[in-house]
């Protein structure tokens, strides 16, 4: 039996149209919110979006499930999209202490599409969760509250709420997995 990621492969190879319609129903919220977080704004992350999915299916041919789930493929392509286009635009003023820890090698541009397009990777595994379990992890690991806050928020007794957070992190361990692919 052939895998949906295979199923997916084989009709970008083959530039089959249903292939990039399902690539588009599946990531594409995805990444269009990936691409307005990052370039804050709309009008340009739509413009982008076109981009990214025009390559997706130009490179087609050239994806492999075997190195990755599509999501990630195409996150790719947006990422590096998203940082010619951020590249291309007009420095804005910036603020010295900005500049400064630039200047010191503080803080990196491209580290931070990395962490958003992490955060989004993130929302996506979360949203395919359980909804109790999902929303114990973003109150833990988003809101920084402990499990004993979080019980007494939920009024769920704090060994369900332990057992549900082991559970859900299992899953997300598993979801992640999956996209990745075999090693």
């Amino acid at each position: 039996m052939i895998g949906p990621d295979r199923q997916l492969a084989d009709g970008l190879r083959r530039r089959d149209a249903d292939a990039i319609t399902r690539l588009h129903a599946e990531c594409g919220r995805v990444v269009l919110g990936f691409l307005i977080r990052t370039l804050r704004d709309r009008a340009t992350a739509e413009d982008v979006f076109q981009q990214v999915f025009l390559e997706a299916w130009e490179r087609g041919p050239t994806y492999d499930p075997q190195r990755g789930s599509p999501l990630t493929w195409v996150m790719t392509i947006a990422r590096s999209r998203a940082i010619d286009q951020l590249r291309r635009r007009v420095p804005e003023p910036r603020d010295p202490a900005g500049s400064l820890a630039l200047l010191e090698g503080e803080a990196d541009p491209e580290g931070g599409v990395d962490a958003l397009a992490e955060q989004w990777r993130m929302a996506y595994f979360l949203g395919r969760l359980p909804d109790e379990q999902a929303d114990l992890l973003r109150r833990r690991f988003y809101g920084g509250r402990s499990q004993s806050e979080i019980a007494a928020e939920t009024g769920i007794p704090l060994g369900t709420v332990k057992m549900r957070m082991v559970q859900a992190l299992a899953r997300l361990r598993e979801l992640m997995d999956e996209e990745e692919g075999p090693s």
